[in-house]
């Protein structure tokens, strides 16, 4: 099968005030970072015998979509990292969402991690996953297997973040890629 690869306009902000240290190269900070992200690669790397990657996805909540994937932020000519996903907004903490295509649980972080809040990944098979960051609260564990539309938690604003939503972002193998090539827009 043949993919057509084509040029996209990013949102780009630039902003005229200087970048806030995020304190995200310290010493302690990453005592505590480097386990969480060897949780995290070790989440990706699985690979389960599961179809959801076949599947034409959903949305797994519907809100504003108040940042987008490629979107990035320039402080007085510094530029931030680039969102390497969709955020989605219900006004309020605590709505639920489901899964997006059917899988398997990976990462369960019932903990909250220091960026990511609790986060959830699902690996939907074939290299490809989804990640939930920032969440208040996760309906499910580490192997569980989820279906289409089942429910899996509820956003919220734990981790590094300004206000409640739900980050999503999916990644096939190396490569981040934009949920609303999966979804289409919402409805």
């Amino acid at each position: 099968e043949t993919i057509a690869v084509s040029p996209r306009a990013w949102q780009i902000e630039h902003v005229n005030v200087a970048r806030r240290p995020g304190g995200g190269s310290s010493e302690a900070f990453m005592e505590r970072r480097r386990p969480e992200l060897a949780r995290i690669n070790a989440a990706r790397n699985v690979d389960h015998a599961v179809e959801g990657w076949r599947q034409q996805f959903i949305w797994p909540v519907k809100g504003r979509i108040s940042g987008r994937f490629g979107s990035q932020r320039i402080y007085k000519g510094e530029p931030a990292s680039y969102h390497s996903g969709i955020d989605i907004a219900t006004g309020t903490s605590g709505t639920p969402f489901v899964a997006p295509a059917d899988g398997v649980v990976t990462l369960a972080a019932q903990t909250p991690f220091s960026l990511e809040g609790h986060l959830l990944i699902i690996d939907h098979g074939n290299g490809l996953n989804s990640a939930f960051l920032h969440c208040s609260k996760l309906a499910v564990q580490e192997g569980d297997v989820v279906r289409q539309g089942q429910y899996v938690g509820n956003l919220g604003a734990t981790g590094r973040t300004t206000g409640p939503h739900l980050h999503w972002g999916i990644k096939w193998r190396d490569a981040r890629l934009d949920p609303l090539l999966f979804t289409g827009p919402m409805r």
